[in-house]
């Protein structure tokens, strides 16, 4: 007995007096779960130990992919399940486009449990809480035949003509008007969020008079201030609950770089103090937090600076406050469809501005990305190494981005990279149906083919129709009627937004405003003319700059005289101006001419 109470009064000292040794030899002996990468070998080994795989498909910036990290997998029921009957796969959804782009609608975490054969039996998206999760992974073992959330695939049925039909365009412009918040901004109700593309195309509404538009743009960019870190700059994701009031704290790349562009295009078209201060705020937290030493972007930063723990209170603090504590992770992968993105929002701005330092950062990231990221024929890989690949938004972003820089600068070399990107995505991506474009062309798992993505295809649709303008190469004209044949299949085209689908629409079915500077590229007035050009308010446009040392140029669809000296030509669908020889009478003038075809067009 007395030996017995020594080593009792031991372990009480041993408790007290180094509590975190205990609590760290506790936390090592208690079962852990072994996180294997995806891959098709998977599915073998799964077969041959009789298990099932799941993925936990998250994201590094996610909130709730931490707490799910830190409760239900740690959940000693939970843990045991998985260990017995479970291959874990866990994949960082923004390395994987991939499988980013097969689970998108299930949001992350998005849970997904398959059987040997690499046949789906469940998914689920969002945080799942220890209890339900147990459940559910018993409820697989018990039955391991696919549940509800696994529906058979519908085929869809693809329109011979790529473009859209009348009656479907107008049901989606009525989708469009009917799908606005009226009270609190924005389209939809319970996320709160910029919705680039709806934003646009209401820019684009109000450009050409349209008043209910305009209120709808100028409501949604106030309410998304809201989302504007005020100690960082950088936008936060979205906000719940219907408002913009509530907001979860990731910024990630894609929200950065499209508010960025957005903000940018609505300064120049009605040159609010407010939208510049928002686009410099964003260009500000990149550039801070997300560019790294070489130039080019990191992807995001996260949303908690404790895994698991809301931030509300750590985002409320000043710079100084914040920095005393830490700061949240940032994601420093350097992907190449993350930098297009940037790049792009970027160029946005500097059109906007005239800045010089906007246009150097955007070509910085542009060079270290062709340099480090490049693949032979024209493409680009995701990483440093990919898991797999190589994959469609990659090369589309880059593309995309190119295109920007030619039209910020004349500059040629922009435009031929832009081009090798296009041949590369034709040659590698295409679906042999002839509809659309898919985001890879390697099966993500024996399973699975490779599928088309939304998003992807309507960019497809508008870099392909720009570059179809810029070069007069009508193969960039089919390659963008190839993407818009998916789109405009009924049920792909009615997912909302809808505005993607109506935009895509607009690029193919309408000539961008096609301004051209004819002048050598070291006359001031040349340049100053060139940089009002830019400014011009416009979400579809054509710039070009004609130095006659450099040749033709790419599609001389346009016979411009060579004056005495610079000037600027606004050319539409059937009519050209006179010379415009001031860089203050470029705005004026292009709107005259605007005015006139649209007369024209009326029939007046």
């Amino acid at each position: 007995m007395k030996r017995i109470h020594i080593h009792i009064f031991l372990l009480l000292v041993l408790f007290a007096a180094a509590p975190s040794f205990v609590q760290s030899t506790l936390a090592q002996e208690a079962p852990k779960l072994k996180w294997i990468g995806w891959s098709d070998s998977v599915f073998t080994q799964a077969k041959q130990e009789n298990k099932f795989v799941l993925l936990d498909l998250e994201a590094v910036w996610c909130h709730w992919c931490h707490v799910m990290a830190e409760t239900t997998y740690k959940d000693p029921k939970v843990v045991a399940l998985l260990r017995a009957k479970y291959l874990t796969v866990r994949v960082d959804q923004d390395s994987r486009p991939d499988l980013s782009n097969r689970y998108e609608d299930y949001g992350w975490p998005a849970t997904v449990v398959f059987d040997g054969d690499a046949h789906e039996i469940i998914k689920r998206r969002g945080y799942l809480p220890p209890g339900q999760f147990a459940s559910i992974l018993q409820a697989v073992i018990d039955d391991p035949t696919p549940g509800p959330s696994v529906e058979p695939e519908v085929p869809i049925k693809f329109p011979v003509n790529p473009l859209l039909p009348a009656l479907l365009r107008a049901k989606l412009t009525k989708y469009y008007f009917a799908g606005y918040d009226s009270k609190q901004g924005g389209w939809g109700d319970n996320q709160k969020f910029l919705d680039w593309d709806s934003v646009e195309y209401a820019m684009d509404l109000a450009a050409d008079g349209n008043e209910q538009a305009a209120k709808m743009v100028r409501q949604t960019l106030t309410a998304e201030l809201n989302l504007l870190d005020p100690a960082w700059g950088g936008v936060y994701q979205y906000s719940v609950g219907g408002v913009w009031t509530e907001p979860h704290y990731e910024k990630i790349m894609s929200h950065q770089s499209e508010d960025l562009r957005i903000y940018s295009l609505a300064y120049a078209q009605w040159h609010d103090p407010a939208d510049l201060n928002a686009a410099e705020s964003i260009h500000k937290f990149l550039t801070t937090f997300l560019q790294s030493p070489t130039g080019a972007f990191y992807a995001s930063q996260d949303a908690d600076l404790i895994d698991g723990k809301h931030s509300a209170n750590y985002f409320k603090l000043d710079d100084q406050s914040r920095r005393k504590l830490s700061l949240p992770r940032v994601d420093k992968h350097i992907y190449a469809r993350e930098n297009g993105w940037a790049i792009t929002g970027i160029i946005a701005l500097y059109d906007a501005t005239g800045e010089q330092k906007y246009l150097d950062a955007a070509a910085r990231a542009a060079k270290w990305i062709i340099q480090n990221r490049s693949l032979p024929g024209g493409g680009f890989r995701h990483d440093n190494v990919d898991a797999a690949g190589p994959y469609l938004g990659d090369t589309l972003a880059m593309s995309h981005a190119f295109l920007a820089l030619y039209g910020a600068t004349g500059d040629r070399s922009w435009l031929r990279r832009a081009e090798s990107g296009l041949h590369f995505i034709t040659e590698n991506f295409a679906d042999v149906n002839g509809a659309g474009f898919l985001t890879t062309k390697i099966p993500t798992d024996q399973a699975y083919t490779p599928h088309q993505q939304r998003d992807e295809n309507v960019t497809m649709v508008r870099v392909a129709s720009l570059l179809f303008h810029y070069t007069g190469n009508s193969t960039y004209r089919k390659t963008a009627n190839t993407a818009m044949r998916y789109l405009s299949a009924t049920d792909i085209a009615e997912n909302i937004p809808v505005a993607s689908v109506l935009l895509a629409d607009r690029d193919i079915t309408r000539p961008p405003l096609h301004l051209t500077v004819v002048g050598h590229k070291d006359d001031p007035t040349a340049r100053a003319l060139f940089q009002a050009a830019l400014r011009y308010p416009s979400t579809h446009k054509r710039l070009e700059w004609w130095d006659a040392r450099e040749g033709k140029l790419p599609n001389p669809d346009v016979q411009y005289p060579q004056l005495a000296k610079a000037a600027l030509f606004v050319c539409t669908a059937r009519t050209c101006s006179s010379p415009i020889y001031s860089p203050d009478q470029v705005q004026v003038s292009v709107n005259k001419l605007i005015i006139v075809n649209q007369q024209i067009v009326a029939g007046k």
